[in-house]
């Protein structure tokens, strides 16, 4: 039977076996493929998929005209939420109050993660208005408020993976959690379907008989349950009927969308994933050609089976007659308010759920060749580098990596000029796509040091480390570092601090060779805090504005004559926040010039960690400065002081975050300086706040915290 929301199993997180990162990765690309794979037929029925495709053994976007790679609710959920966890000190007793607190911090209200399909329509909507108006989860996402069938859509299925994750070998503990993360917009079979997937998962860690992996689902929850009694009739139906296809007939005619209503609900999707696991028998090609098959919601329940395949085969299971990961290349973007999270790769993101699960057995994080970010930890883990001009190919491999390690290899080439990346940012397919709300900000920026350790097969070669920045046109053009020719067969470090990009921001991160038909590559990384002026470049165009996770009621550059301002930030009730940068700075200084037209409060934020956790030095139109700390929505006032408040008029707004220590100054005078050391903050972006009305804000200037200037006083 599953517990009430505060009640939690007695058991605690268990080792972790030896191979658990490698099998987290598998997991998570398998996700990720299969979402990629049935996103293209989302929503359609099974004869439609016959008519105009016939069985889908391979990705068919190109075939239905839509990109490969897109932003989607199923991969950005199952990542995104499990933040909850490290923002409340890595307890694995966290609530679903708590993970509600996340969606409402990582959320963009009406544009990032979700279909925004109104209250009693999108579950996902509802329960988020339910917890902005203050209800808390899990009465947020109850049927006793929503009604059944809002409660019982496929919404906390599709998220559930990452939490299974977390607890190899233990089926009732990640039922459990997917429990409390369910309950937050979802009720009754939906949380059940949701904990059976969990467990199957956490199963497929140490468990590769597929009987004995839906056994551990059924074990976790009530055998009188709709869920219970779909997956026994399927049992039944696999082993009488062996053609899946008259299976698939069964399951529509008992449990299909004529019997079970909503818009997308779990019941017959649960089904589907159950079904292509038995008649698949856990080979990802038959397997995923079945579950996308059959239709319905295929992009979810392909995810979903992806993840729990990647688990329980490894990366062999990827393995055999079609290229699965070559047209990925481990890419994945993350539309959420942590926002330079939005360029991401498979490996990075199995890497963070590793490092959760460390955490919450006490143990320190795994670090890779020096944490680098790119340092290419798995087999084939190609983390989103591909060749995008001149000849040739990249693949992972042992040996191609310092000391016999995995590295990435450039091979295949004819010595001619090649340029291989890999996003750091919205490339331009992606920042104009209008799927679920793309939005972001980049992971590097001038005045940072970007490093690479390479090896040349030829004494002839020529590297430069590389970015792909926005021009005028909203188009990438290359900016190379110095000219490096490295010995043959030698580790060579490269290292270029960025220059001065004029306002647009870099997109990608690489490297430029020519003369050699071979490179390795160990890693790739970046250093020190940027040193960046963020203004209207001299042509603006759209691409140096969304640089910014934009969390106003409107956000735009000053449009028209005699609307000076680079960015205009308009907020129509409550607050709104814009942010820039990711998480990892930690000690950096803002300076921002800002002009109230009419508002209730403006100001500058650092350590911002999505759009309710950051310090902000806010001037308030009743004439005080005020220094607050802002967790979790719970708000501090750390000091204030009297600041005159006059419209129309330009302020120059100055905060610095050093250690934990944060000090404001306005118009060259320090007028907030406070030590946090209760529960301090201690990294994230940058950011303005304007709180019901009109501020114009620029240029905004973003610098290491140990420089000083005239400011100072």
């Amino acid at each position: 039977m599953t517990m009430p929301d505060d009640v939690t199993t007695s058991a605690s997180p268990a080792p972790l076996p030896a191979d658990y990162a490698e099998r987290v990765y598998a997991g998570v690309l398998g996700k990720v493929l299969g979402v990629y794979l049935g996103r293209p037929v989302e929503g359609w029925v099974y004869s439609r998929i016959q008519e105009e495709l016939g069985d889908i053994e391979y990705y068919v976007h190109d075939k239905v005209g839509v990109p490969l790679i897109v932003v989607d609710d199923d991969i950005t959920g199952t990542l995104a939420f499990l933040s909850a966890i490290g923002d409340n000190g890595y307890d694995f007793g966290v609530t679903s109050e708590q993970i509600g607190d996340a969606w409402l911090n990582y959320v963009i209200e009406d544009r990032t993660i979700f279909w925004w399909g109104g209250m009693g329509s999108s579950t996902e909507h509802t329960a988020y208005l339910r917890m902005k108006a203050g209800v808390p989860a899990p009465l947020s996402g109850s049927a006793e408020l929503n009604g059944p069938v809002v409660a019982e859509q496929i919404g906390a299925q599709i998220f559930i993976d990452g939490w299974a994750m977390l607890v190899p070998g233990q089926p009732e503990l990640a039922a459990d959690i997917a429990r409390r993360a369910a309950m937050v917009s979802h009720d009754g079979e939906a949380v059940l379907a949701a904990q059976v997937v969990a467990a199957m998962e956490a199963q497929a860690f140490v468990e590769r008989d597929i009987d004995r992996i839906i056994e551990a689902g059924l074990s976790v929850i009530p055998s009188a349950s709709v869920i219970a009694g779909l997956i026994r009739d399927l049992r039944e139906w696999h082993r009488t009927e062996p053609d899946w296809r008259v299976a698939r007939e069964r399951l529509e005619a008992d449990y299909g969308y004529q019997t079970y209503g909503g818009n997308v609900h779990v019941v017959p999707n649960h089904g589907v994933i159950v079904l292509a696991l038995l008649y698949g028998a856990g080979d990802w090609d038959r397997s995923m050609m079945i579950v996308n098959t059959c239709g319905w919601d295929t992009d979810c329940n392909s995810g979903n089976l992806g993840a729990l395949l990647g688990i329980r085969n490894g990366l062999a299971g990827f393995a055999g007659s079609r290229d699965w990961r070559g047209p990925v290349a481990d890419t994945v973007y993350l539309p959420i308010a942590d926002g330079a999270r939005t360029a991401s790769d498979a490996a990075t993101e199995a890497l963070v759920i590793t490092d959760i699960a460390r955490r919450i057995r006490g143990e320190e994080p795994l670090v890779v060749k020096d944490g680098a970010r790119f340092s290419f930890p798995f087999p084939g883990a190609v983390q989103g580098f591909r060749v995008v001009s001149g000849s040739g190919t990249v693949e992972v491999l042992e040996g191609a990596g310092a000391g016999g390690s995995l590295g990435l290899r450039l091979s295949g080439g004819d010595g001619s000029t090649v340029l291989l990346t890999t996003p750091t940012f919205m490339t331009p397919e992606i920042l104009t796509s209008q799927e679920y709300g793309v939005q972001g900000t980049p992971r590097v920026n001038p005045g940072q040091t970007l490093n690479a350790t390479v090896r040349a097969d030829a004494a002839s070669a020529c590297i430069r480390l590389a970015v792909q920045v926005y021009d005028e046109a909203d188009q990438l053009r290359t900016v190379t570092g110095p000219e490096v020719q490295p010995p043959a067969g030698t580790w060579t470090e490269l290292s270029w601090t960025l220059p001065d990009m004029g306002g647009y921001p870099i997109a990608t991160v690489g490297l430029q060779v020519e003369g050699t038909d071979g490179l390795d590559v160990d890693r790739m990384d970046w250093r020190g805090a940027p040193r960046v002026v963020l203004d209207r470049p001299s042509a603006a165009t759209t691409a140096w504005r969304r640089a910014w996770v934009d969390g106003m009621d409107l956000f735009g550059e000053g449009w028209g004559p005699g609307w000076p301002e680079p960015y205009r930030l308009i907020q129509n009730q409550g607050s709104g926040l814009i942010s820039y940068g990711p998480r990892d700075w930690t000690d950096v200084q803002v300076t921002a010039s800002m002009t109230p037209h009419i508002a209730l409060s403006m100001g500058v934020t650092v350590r911002v960690q999505g759009l309710r956790r950051h310090y902000a030095v806010l001037l308030t139109s009743q004439g005080r400065v005020r220094l607050v700390k802002t967790v979790d929505g719970r708000v501090t006032v750390l000091a204030e002081a009297p600041v005159p408040w006059n419209l129309y008029t330009e302020y120059r707004v100055r905060v610095r975050a050093h250690g934990d220590r944060i000090t404001g100054w306005v118009d060259g005078e320090k007028v907030v300086d406070v030590v946090d050391t209760d529960g301090p903050l201690t990294c994230g972006g940058i950011g303005m706040m304007c709180e019901e009305g009109r501020v114009g804000v620029g240029p905004v200037a973003i610098r290491p915290s140990q420089d000083t200037d005239r400011d100072e006083g």
